[in-house]
């Protein structure tokens, strides 16, 4: 099937949720173009997110990352995993919503925390882990209703393995018609 006839694949979710992993297997099995918003951001500024989110604050990134999913999302037939928090602008959901499939991967907290314990790259979370099980909690609080709110397909990551999650998607998708 031709790329550009192929319908685009967000993936959305908390961090820890496996969006990047997933974007870069079904990338594959799809033979789609893989995008990750924080890859790219990174590559623009030269800089790591955590930097980013450091010297400009997290309102100045979120302003750079609705740019860089504006810019993502207008491309055909690709895969976009997305920051955990692109889905707090309205402008980013509307985006994602209009212009593909979006998968959200739900996680639990516990299962982010676990995921995210060892990741030092996590901006909005600090090196007490204590303090972080918290942070989760509070983010899942206020951003799953904006996931559920855009997405077309929700997949639970909760003990699965990644093949199974992404023939889960790849299922839902072909069932769906929503990949052409």
């Amino acid at each position: 099937m031709n790329k550009d006839k192929k319908k685009n694949i967000f993936l959305v979710g908390p961090m820890g949720a496996g969006k990047s992993t997933i974007g870069r297997g079904l990338s594959k099995l799809l033979n789609m173009q893989f995008y990750d918003s924080d890859i790219e951001i990174e590559k623009r500024t030269g800089a790591d997110i955590d930097w980013v989110f450091e010297v400009e604050g997290e309102s100045e990134f979120r302003i750079r990352e609705e740019k860089i999913i504006n810019e993502l999302t207008n491309k055909k037939g690709i895969i976009l995993a997305t920051g955990g928090g692109s889905i707090l602008s309205s402008k980013s959901r509307d985006f994602l919503f209009s212009r593909g499939t979006v998968v959200y991967l739900r996680a639990t907290v516990n299962e982010q925390f676990n995921r995210t314990k060892i990741d030092k790259k996590r901006p909005l979370l600090s090196n007490n882990n204590n303090k972080n099980k918290k942070i989760l909690h509070d983010l899942f609080q206020i951003r799953d209703p904006l996931y559920k709110n855009i997405s077309h397909i929700i997949i639970d990551t909760y003990n699965k393995k990644v093949k199974s999650i992404i023939s889960d998607i790849i299922y839902y998708i072909r069932t769906s018609n929503l990949l052409n």
